[in-house]
Parts: structure tokens; sequence; C-alpha cells
């Protein structure tokens, strides 16, 4: 175990004075204990002890996300003294998520990014000026927006704390931090407006399933590049000339490039190419335009996001 870079997480996400919740569970045999104190009192070098000791006998170690009230007895939503933070659970094909999180101009850097498994994260944002409402709200976009877990957007969330194992996997795994920026975030930040609430971020400007004759903006782009696309016209073109149409966007040229990727693999799953080959083309197209490292997990995130939309429209 290693206390320091426990210390320093709990010291760069928390305030002098603020109330935590910690919180030790183990599945086998199934307990769980709870512990609100002050930061102070957690980051002592006789608690971190306690806390390295518990973890060496099989307990995990997490903290709320979120300060609580002074004088509270219980981690519930009640309790919770203001928003902290934002956060993101990543738990399936993390690395290309995260990829594209890290790429992403509708979010700003995240404060921490927790690896709590192999191939599985935790992304936090310090934040001001959220209330309870707006958070939740934020975390449902977030969750839809980039793939993470939609059932982790309570305000009373527990997140694992780097330094500790993770005891759910033989051997442990040592939950590690990186810290991108310094910076807290406000609501402005997060551009994820544009984003509706049955939809990911990567099917975001696609079509929703609207009534006949109910056409938004963005269904009228899909709808044109798509024709575009199937008479052969060039895909950087229309990517310029959409960007050039919806200067109402906040990030015009996303916007363009996404939907232009989107419905050029979306042709190509029907057409019957391999998944491997649009990878491969869309890394082509845009590979003087992005950074060699955003390509292929772009690339791949982009061709899931078709194969969803067409296996929603073939269940439907």
């Amino acid at each position: 175990m290693n206390t320091q870079v426990a210390h320093e997480f709990l010291t760069r996400c928390f305030a002098s004075g603020d109330t935590i919740a910690l919180l030790l569970r183990s599945d086998s045999p199934a307990k769980v204990t709870q512990r609100i104190v002050t930061l102070e009192a957690a980051v002592t070098p006789r608690y971190l002890a306690w806390l390295s000791h518990e973890n060496a006998n099989g307990m995990n170690i997490y903290v709320a996300a979120n300060p609580l009230l002074p004088g509270s007895r219980k981690r519930t939503k009640e309790s919770i003294a203001s928003v902290r933070h934002l956060y993101l659970d990543i738990d399936t094909d993390g690395d290309a998520r995260l990829a594209a999180l890290r790429a992403s101009i509708a979010v700003p850097a995240p404060s921490v990014i927790l690896s709590t498994s192999p191939g599985k994260y935790q992304v936090l944002w310090q934040v001001e000026g959220f209330d309870f409402s707006l958070q939740e709200t934020t975390l449902k976009r977030l969750a839809m927006a980039f793939g993470g877990d939609p059932a982790c957007t309570d305000c009373n969330r527990v997140l694992r704390v780097p330094g500790f194992a993770n005891c759910k996997y033989v051997p442990a795994h040592r939950v590690t931090a990186e810290y991108p920026s310094a910076s807290r975030s406000t609501p402005l930040d997060f551009q994820l407006e544009m984003v509706p609430s049955n939809v990911t971020l990567f099917d975001a400007e696609m079509p929703s399933r609207r009534r006949a004759g109910n056409h938004s903006n963005s269904e009228s782009d899909w709808a044109w590049i798509s024709m575009e696309l199937t008479h052969g016209h060039d895909a950087v073109k229309l990517t310029r000339e959409l960007a050039s149409r919806r200067s109402d966007k906040p990030n015009p040229l996303y916007y363009a490039q996404r939907t232009v990727d989107v419905a050029s693999a979306h042709l190509w799953l029907i057409d019957g190419v391999p998944t491997d080959d649009i990878i491969t083309m869309l890394q082509f197209r845009r590979r003087f335009e992005l950074p060699v490292a955003l390509c292929s997990a772009r690339a791949r995130e982009i061709a899931e996001t078709a194969q969803r939309m067409i296996t929603r429209r073939n269940i439907a």
C-alpha cells in the first residue's frame, strides 16, 4: 500500500475542515464499515496506517465524492454539504472511451483519473457553481456521453482511494491516480446541453426517434450528409461545408466531423464492409486533422456507434 498516494488524493480533493465519509467494504466475507471524520483526521499517519491494515486484510477503501455537513452521522443525500466533484465510472471499453473523453471539447480536462482495475476508470472533475439538481443532470449526461455507468449519478457516490488495492482481483490491483488538471470547472465548461436525454454524445448529432414530419436540424443534416456520401461526394469537403452551415453549434467542426464519420461508418456497415476496414478508413480520413494517438480509439468508437444505431433499428 502507498499511503502517500492516498494522502495526496484526499488533500487534493477536499479542503481543510471538510467532513468526509470513508467506506471500507469486502465481499468475502461480506463486511461494511463506514467512518465519518474530518479531512485532517483521515490523513494522519496513524489513520492511514489503519486503512492500509484493513486493505491488506481484504477491505476495499472508498471515499464519498462530496463532503458532508459537519456533525453528520450517515452518508445520505441529505447529509451532503456541497457539490465538490462530478464523476464518471467507465467500466466497458475503458481505454477507448477514456481516449475519446480526453479528446472531447465538450468537457474540460479532468481533475483526477483513477485506474481502478485493468481497463476501468473513475474520472473526476473538481467543480464549483453546481447545485444538486444540476449535478445530477450533468452526471447523467456525462454517463450517456462517454459510455459511463448510468447508475453512478448520486451525490453521495463513493470513489476508490488510490494507493490502496482493489481486492476484487487476484492478485489485487493497485488503484492509481493521474492529475491532468488543477483547475476547478464550472457549469459553463460542460457543453453537454446538445446531448438529448436518450442518446450518447457519440450518437448525439444523429436523428432521434421523432414523430413523422417533426425533424430537427440535426436530422436534416444527417439525411443530407447520408445522401451526399451515397452519391460519392468527398467526406472532407462535406465536413467543411457542414461546419460552415452549423455555426450555431458550440464546436461546428467537431459536430461536422462526427456527423460525417458516423454517417460514413453507418453506410459502410450496411454495405457489408468489415469493421476493421471501417476503422482503418476513418483513421486515414482524419490523419491530418487529429493526433495519431486519438485516431485509432476514435475510429473504433465511431464504428461501434454506427453498429449500435443499426442494431437499435433492427430491434425496433
